[in-house]
């Protein structure tokens, strides 16, 4: 489906690229979901999606077995919504290729938010920490609003409150630490930006100080899980 991108007030993004010299990490998912990547040194480490949302695993593969096509087509929606917003801030003129309707209007929602950002240093980057023994790939670390930021896109289908998120907080914490393992730099603010078939829009900014003790209780709990 075409879409007039012409009416949309899109914007061209500036890149500032940070070269981490390190090849994309080679990853597998067990039958039960979980995802181990593995390292340059063969080390494997436990995506951090994982263990910051293994909490809520119980709840949501109840859900996933009672609507089986609600899964799959919101993990879809997810993938179609990523690889626009990815490709628009990497000033792709067919950002907008293969998108349906619903994710469309997603997009489009999303928009005045997605030009807040900047100065992109990052998208889609392989990460990990050895202190958290954590991997993973940081959806994009860019200025927000001028602050350098962890930021991280999600797709919902109603409105989400703050309390509901402390695992995407989690993540996007395990990123910053991540960022400042690998290239030194630290970064002091992360953003979660929820569009959803709602209508609504969330942003969410944080300083990734408040996260880290419940990021690191999470880790603790998961492994402990492992061995019951």
């Amino acid at each position: 489906m075409k879409y007039n991108i012409e009416v949309m007030d899109t914007k061209t993004f500036n890149h500032i690229p940070v070269s981490l010299e390190v090849p994309d990490l080679e990853n597998n998912t067990d039958a039960d979901g979980t995802r181990q990547y593995t390292l340059p040194n063969g080390d494997k480490y436990y995506s951090v999606t994982t263990v910051t949302g293994f909490r809520k695993n119980a709840f949501f593969k109840e859900w996933r077995e009672k609507n089986p096509k609600e899964m799959t087509r919101v993990l879809k929606r997810g993938n179609i919504l990523h690889r626009s917003i990815e490709k628009y801030l990497k000033n792709e003129e067919d950002f907008l290729e293969g998108v349906l309707p619903n994710e469309y209007i997603l997009f489009e929602q999303a928009l005045p938010e997605l030009n807040q950002i900047n100065n992109v240093c990052s998208q889609e980057t392989a990460l990990w920490s050895d202190t958290l023994t954590l991997a993973g790939r940081v959806d994009c670390v860019a200025e927000y609003n001028g602050k350098l930021s962890i930021i991280d896109f999600k797709g919902a289908t109603k409105s989400k409150r703050k309390e509901d998120i402390n695992n995407y907080f989690m993540q996007a914490t395990a990123y910053a630490i991540m960022w400042q393992e690998r290239t030194g730099n630290r970064i002091d603010n992360v953003v979660i930006i929820i569009t959803s078939e709602d209508g609504t829009v969330n942003v969410f900014e944080s300083n990734p100080l408040e996260h880290t003790k419940e990021l690191f209780r999470c880790i603790r709990d998961y492994k402990a899980s492992l061995l019951v």
